[in-house]
């Protein structure tokens, strides 16, 4: 859907919302409006592209949490789960506590691993777990081009294997995954040379 056909479905939701007598105010009214707004008409731009949960943070916020979730990672744990279950148990959660008493539940389902792509020395911190959603390009298996007959596509598959390669000299992963229509690929050098052909999905 592009702006203009969001705002009217949006014209249309306002009028049930005061037939079915559960009116929305005024100000809730022009917030939905404005965010409509920002979505560039002739893009693709999803919802998700609009509001980056992380732009929220503060500076010295934003650098304790990405801290945090890069060292999770390196331990090779979850570190959304790891947050959870400290809530879960009552856990202090050290350096990031301040999540859970300024932000809490609601902003930490909104971070997706695509959000973290805006920080460029941050891109590659985020490891792939089996089970995970990324999109794949089709230059992994064809030859394109940016300014040949065949264009950059993305295709949504899921993450079924990970493997890590460890010689004496050189390391490296390689991931399989699994299209909607059952076929399955190997991607070597997931994190290396291959990183420019897959990404994490933007709902």
């Amino acid at each position: 859907m592009n702006p203009d056909e969001i705002e009217t479905a949006l014209q249309t939701a306002f009028k049930r919302c005061d037939v079915a007598s559960c009116p929305l105010s005024e100000m809730q009214k022009q917030i939905l409006l404005q965010v409509v707004k920002q979505i560039p008409g002739n893009s693709t731009a999803r919802m998700s592209d609009i509001a980056n949960p992380l732009d929220e943070l503060a500076p010295e916020e934003l650098l304790l949490f990405l801290q945090f979730v890069k060292s999770e990672e390196q331990q090779n744990r979850n570190w959304k789960v790891q947050l959870l279950n400290d809530w879960l148990h009552n856990q202090d959660s050290g350096s990031v506590q301040f999540i859970r008493e300024r932000y809490g539940l609601q902003w930490l389902n909104q971070v997706e691993p695509h959000h973290f792509d805006k920080y460029a020395d941050f891109e590659d911190a985020l490891k792939l777990r089996v089970g995970d959603r990324i999109e794949v390009s089709n230059a992994l298996w064809e030859w394109v081009q940016d300014d040949g007959p065949c264009k950059r596509e993305w295709f949504s598959c899921i993450v079924i294997q990970i493997n890590e390669i460890n010689n004496d000299t050189d390391s490296s992963s390689n991931c399989t995954v699994r299209f909607q229509n059952g076929s399955e690929f190997e991607i070597s050098g997931v994190y290396d040379w291959n990183r420019y052909n897959w990404r994490w999905p933007q709902k």
